[in-house]
């Protein structure tokens, strides 16, 4: 929960073997030490057949071999291939692009320092990262010239000491360094500055580095900093004149994550879809950890979410052995959901069927730790259609569960792909926990029996819906997620988090809120709230922390090449 090459197994390969030993002795143990006490002690023989394949499944996509399955990765490409093979055991159709199982996405990694960059002071090249390096808001240009460090003439780069700025800002909270830079940089472009090339002579720490994702707005001119290393070794005569040479290049850096799709065609005319997202958190490498540590530790994602994947699977298998002909069945297994829904929204932004024939969407996540004692589930999309409400109403509902319902179609899992294209969705989730986003979400830490009652109920759900015809679509009210930022008060807008563009693009607008009033529609992208700028989704989070309920303020964004400010009241 919250992102080429690749061999298919054969039809009919099975994983099963490597787990043969493990499952014999889990299922002697699971069957009485995790078996809630409203649960039958006794299982019928299909029962521990998904229990067995229950336990495979998660053992396998949470093993030190996957490494964290990071969207993108070689794990990634394991889990991926583990996916398809138990697909095609099911006999399920390949539904991906080109025939295949796979449909690939870019996931962007940020902005890579290209090999032509270089900064040059007489005749000698300064070593990247230890002497120098490129601001990642720096213009891509070649700049000459022969400047001296204290004279700053039109028309040759200039050197910018940071001691001034740092010391007269100390202990000032508000005081962002970056943003004063590049006020610098816009302030001495003015006057004829070619380049700016920072230092520092202060004793205060500037903390600068190169950050590949920063959404900041790109300089006119070229942006670079010498380390303090650097400018004991060339920039010591501030008197003297520099010949001084700058080439500054990026280019984007990108890897690729891969949807896993498998279809079960009944020649209906509507098809349900069940997904789960099946990447992880790797090593912790993309910063969405939340492990302390310092030693480099995998991140097993056994909950989060081998879990979920293992049921949509159990539940394909099992869908595939009913006798549901009223519709047909999309199995995805997401991959990106972890960086911010990338490829659930992929997937909705290029559909392998028509969408307008999905019935309804079933989303898994987090499905592995019932608690014994509560047996809290809690069911998501409640309000996405009128027709989920007469469906839990079953006798048996209390018999294994404590249902907690959320009417919202969004948050943070793939259901809402699905709800911003109009789709039914509900949401399947049995709770945080404190292995959540950690090295300790493992396997023998999933309660298998409760995941079991789980993939049941969501079969008889599935079954219940089978005459139902197609369900009707509503709109519900929208969760902000994702932030570091406290705040009161909310634009109304569900943010793009495949965006990597400077600014924050509306991917949906909550009706009547202060944003759907101020006429923002999807697809604007917000450049500035009030007085403050915002270049991303942490810094546009951070803005709406400073307003308070009946603040009344400026929104400034873009739409396509035009830009528009309006009044919003919070």
């Amino acid at each position: 929960m919250a992102f080429a090459g690749y061999t298919f197994v054969p039809k009919g390969f099975s994983f099963k073997p490597l787990f043969m030993i493990r499952r014999i002795l889990v299922a002697l143990f699971s069957l009485s030490a995790f078996l809630p006490a409203a649960f039958p002690q006794k299982l019928k023989k299909a029962d521990k057949v998904t229990l067995g394949n229950l336990q495979d499944e998660i053992h396998y996509l949470s093993d030190d071999k996957l490494e964290g399955r990071r969207a993108g990765s070689p794990g990634e490409k394991l889990a991926s291939d583990y996916i398809i093979a138990a697909f095609q055991k099911i006999n399920l159709q390949p539904m991906g692009e080109h025939g295949s199982w796979i449909q690939a996405f870019d996931i962007y990694e940020g902005k890579q320092i290209d090999s032509s960059t270089r900064l040059t002071i007489n005749g000698k090249d300064l070593l990247l990262d230890k002497e120098y390096l490129p601001l990642s808001w720096s213009a891509l240009k070649k700049v000459e010239g022969m400047p001296a460090i204290a004279l700053q003439e039109r028309g040759v780069p200039w050197f910018v000491d940071l001691r001034e700025m740092l010391e007269s800002s100390q202990g000032n909270p508000h005081f962002d360094l970056e943003s004063a830079m590049q006020d610098k940089v816009k302030e001495v472009g003015k006057k004829g500055a070619t380049a700016v090339l920072f230092y520092n002579t202060s004793k205060i720490p500037d903390n600068i580095s190169y950050n590949p994702k920063s959404h900041s707005e790109t300089a006119a001119i070229p942006v670079l900093y010498v380390t303090r290393e650097g400018r004991r070794k060339y920039l010591k005569d501030e008197s003297a004149s520099l010949d001084v040479k700058i080439a500054v290049g990026f280019s984007d850096k990108k890897r690729t994550g891969h949807n896993v799709i498998g279809f079960l065609n009944n020649g209906a005319n509507s098809t349900v879809i069940l997904g789960a997202h099946y990447d992880h958190l790797g090593y912790g490498e993309d910063g969405n950890s939340l492990y302390r540590g310092t030693e480099k530790m995998i991140h097993h994602g056994a909950d989060d979410n081998a879990s979920g994947v293992a049921a949509m699977i159990e539940l394909a298998r099992l869908l595939k052995q009913a006798k549901l002909k009223k519709n047909n069945f999309l199995f995805i297994a997401f991959s990106g959901e972890e960086l911010g829904l990338f490829g659930s929204k992929y997937f909705t932004e290029h559909p392998t069927i028509n969408l307008s024939t999905v019935n309804y969407m079933v989303n898994m996540d987090m499905v592995g730790r019932l608690n014994d004692s509560t047996h809290m589930l809690t069911i998501g999309g409640y309000g996405t259609s009128p027709q989920w409400g007469g469906l839990f109403t079953r006798n048996d509902d209390k018999k294994y569960f404590n249902l907690k319902f959320d009417s919202s179609g969004t948050g943070p899992s793939d259901y809402t792909s699905f709800y911003r294209k109009d789709i039914p969705v509900l949401f399947f989730f049995t709770g945080i926990h404190g292995d959540y986003h950690k090295p300790s979400d493992v396997a023998d830490k999933i309660n298998y029996n409760g995941e079991l009652e789980i993939v049941k109920y969501i079969e008889q759900l599935v079954s219940d819906l089978n005459d139902k015809g197609k369900m009707v679509f509503t709109k519900t009210r929208e969760v902000q997620t994702g932030t570091t930022a406290r705040f009161s008060v909310t634009l109304g807008i569900m943010p793009d988090y495949t965006y990597n563009g400077a600014g924050v693009r509306v991917d949906g607008v909550s009706e009547g809120r202060p944003a759907f009033r101020a006429g923002l529609k999807p697809g604007d992208v917000i450049v500035k709230l009030g007085e403050y700028p915002v270049s991303s989704l942490e810094n546009y989070m951070q803005a709406l922390s400073k307003f308070k309920k009946g603040d009344r303020t400026t929104v400034n964004y873009k739409r396509g090449n035009d830009s528009a400010e309006a009044i919003v009241q919070f």
